[in-house]
């Protein structure tokens, strides 16, 4: 069971002047035209109407499974040209296509924009969030269901969120348990092959049997994650590690140009005002203790260790860095 992408191209109209320029999207005027030549208004084709109320724009959503003709889907709209803001806009009929380009849902009705934006003659803009983008409530009606093959064979395989050889052992056990032996057989650390009924009823009835039964999943991996924009440090609690001392300190250098004049002596003969550059450089050192990890120790000590010694969370990224290329941590260290 499983959801599929959709996308579309369409106009956005009724805008209050903050549409496209014309001039630099020439797609949204071939739309326009096109559009029109279907309801009998044909432009000539030396004219270039000046729009400023039409946006040209995508769509994308989600169909979702065992999505069924005449249902709602939320759909969001996008900008794809010089518009401002898409407020107070209407999205005309337009089709939302799959994968293999065809048909699956049509989308119309007015949108709802989080943000706004306002700019003056200087230059000047004021903004909040995003207004070229926005979103309809249930905008598109589904016109065609999604291939599934939920009844066509003898058996249904379970494929977990995160592949786990301990959580897929037991979910098969936990089947087999609660149905009989030889019901469920893992595949592998990801997917569970159960044998179910063909009738659609019974499957139905089997299905929300299975997907009611409570189980422990396996622990996750240890894992430290890293985010070198931010500087953001998020530690699993199975994070160990072996015996090591680390010292943490910082070298500060610091040089300072102070410019001075200097003057000829009195009554002195081809002598000039000159300025004379004056650098001064001063180094400080932190005499930051060092601390030592005692083999096996957990998160909460890992991090008291850290603060101890007034380290930072930049400074807590490099202390990982070092442990992993001394082997001592035993967790996977991922940098985002």
């Amino acid at each position: 069971m499983r959801s599929n992408h959709l996308v579309g191209y369409g106009l956005v109209v009724g805008l209050d002047g903050t549409g496209d320029q014309t001039t630099q999207t020439p797609f949204t005027i071939q739309s326009i035209k096109s559009m029109l030549v279907q309801f009998g208004v044909t432009i000539p084709p030396n004219v270039n109407p000046k729009l400023k109320n039409v946006a040209a724009v995508s769509l994308h959503t989600e169909l979702p499974a065992f999505a069924k003709p005449g249902q709602k889907i939320d759909v969001t709209v996008s900008s794809l040209g010089t518009a401002k803001s898409l407020r107070g806009g209407s999205l005309l009929m337009s089709p939302l296509k799959g994968a293999d380009n065809k048909i699956y849902a049509v989308a119309q009705g007015n949108l709802i924009v989080g943000g706004f934006g306002v700019s003056g003659s200087d230059g000047s803009k004021v903004s909040l969030n995003i207004p070229s983008t926005g979103r309809i409530p249930g905008g598109a009606t589904v016109e065609r269901a999604a291939p599934t093959q939920f009844g066509d064979e003898d058996s249904l395989v379970l494929n977990l969120f995160g592949p786990d050889f301990t959580t897929s052992n037991r979910l098969a056990n936990a089947i087999n348990e609660k149905i009989g032996m030889g019901t469920a057989t893992p595949i592998d650390g990801s997917s569970i092959r159960i044998q179910a009924p063909r009738d659609p009823g019974q499957r139905v009835a089997y299905v929300s049997l299975i997907e009611n039964l409570t189980l422990e999943p396996g622990e996750l991996a240890a894992r430290v994650v890293v985010n070198s924009r931010t500087g953001t440090v998020v530690i699993g609690r199975h994070v160990r590690v072996t015996s090591a001392a680390v010292t943490h300190g910082s070298l500060t250098v610091t040089i300072s140009e102070k410019p001075t004049v200097s003057q000829p002596a009195a009554l002195s003969a081809g002598g000039g005002t000159v300025v004379v550059p004056t650098s001064a450089i001063s180094v400080v050192e932190e005499n930051n203790k060092m601390f030592l990890f005692d083999p096996g120790i957990s998160l909460g000590e890992i991090v008291r260790a850290v603060n101890t010694v007034g380290a930072a969370p930049g400074d807590l990224i490099a202390i990982l860095e070092a442990l992993k290329e001394a082997g001592a941590l035993r967790a996977e260290l991922v940098v985002i």
